[in-house]
């Protein structure tokens, strides 16, 4: 696949199928991931595979847990309070695996260099024929000293982009985008 039909193509996938992730689709995706720009070359990035199914549907659910109960009233809308205090709703969308990229010391630069990575990594998913989507409900709680430790990272990392994988049901549609904003100076 070329480059630019892989940055068109690349969606969130929601539907997997049962087929699990060979380990070394998951290594090549985050040898690509490694690619990615790295403010002044630190690579300040570490790699969490998870492909334990009841550890994500754990972490599924107390990260729906934490997020109803940290999120000021108000904040979160209605359809998505109802759908995060759904029993039956796993926020993983039952993926075969998860990599979580984790931020290994603090600075302005290292979320900047992990989500730089996550897209690298996102990229290579869709160019190999996986679905892939970022999983923002399960940012806060993965923050959390428990969420760290479900995950065996260290007191000192910062996870940034929990990014489930896996084989697609279904291509997903195409999303329109509107024309950019752009500006020349």
């Amino acid at each position: 696949m070329e480059l630019m039909e892989a940055i068109r193509r690349r969606r969130a996938v929601r539907e997997y199928t049962d087929e699990p992730v060979a380990e070394d689709q998951l290594r090549a995706l985050i040898g690509a991931a490694v690619q990615a720009p790295s403010a002044m070359n630190q690579q300040c990035w570490s790699f969490c595979v998870v492909r334990d199914a009841a550890l994500l549907a754990q972490i599924s659910d107390e990260a729906k847990t934490y997020m109803l109960r940290t999120t000021p009233a108000g904040l979160i809308p209605h359809h998505l309070e109802e759908m995060l205090g759904a029993a039956s709703f796993h926020i993983f969308y039952h993926a075969p695996a998860m990599i979580v990229i984790s931020a290994t010391m603090v600075g302005a630069w290292a979320p900047i260099d992990c989500t730089l990575a996550a897209e690298n990594l996102m990229l290579a998913a869709c160019d190999a024929g996986l679905g892939s989507c970022w999983i923002g409900f399960a940012q806060g709680w993965l923050g959390t000293p428990e969420g760290k430790a479900a995950l065996g990272l260290p007191d000192d990392y910062t996870p940034i982009a929990p990014i489930i994988v896996g084989h697609p049901k279904a291509e997903p549609p195409v999303v329109p985008r509107g024309d950019p904003e752009i500006r020349w100076a």
